[in-house]
């Protein structure tokens, strides 16, 4: 999705409902829990095989490019939703 559709999508809500994200907590019961978001950032996530979906790229990760001394990050540049 990207923000454009989720600008979209938000337009036809309720502009005082709170905002949730909802996921499976991974309970025997497969529980959906729904925790606020609280903030939104700029971010870079890289697929994780390991977690079979995209994982968020640590700020220990990013390398230096040492002929320009410019940061290079190994992965896209998204908007997180925390």
């Amino acid at each position: 999705m990207k923000v454009a559709d989720l600008i979209e999508l938000l337009q036809m809500e309720n502009p005082e409902a709170e905002v949730h994200f909802s996921y499976n907590y991974g309970d025997h019961w497969r529980t959906q829990v729904a925790p606020t978001v609280d903030n939104v950032e700029n971010g870079y996530v890289t697929f994780s095989d390991y977690h079979r979906m995209h994982k968020v790229v640590d700020e220990d990760d990013f390398d230096y490019d040492e002929d320009t001394g410019d940061v290079v990050i190994e992965g896209s540049p998204v908007v997180i939703l925390g």
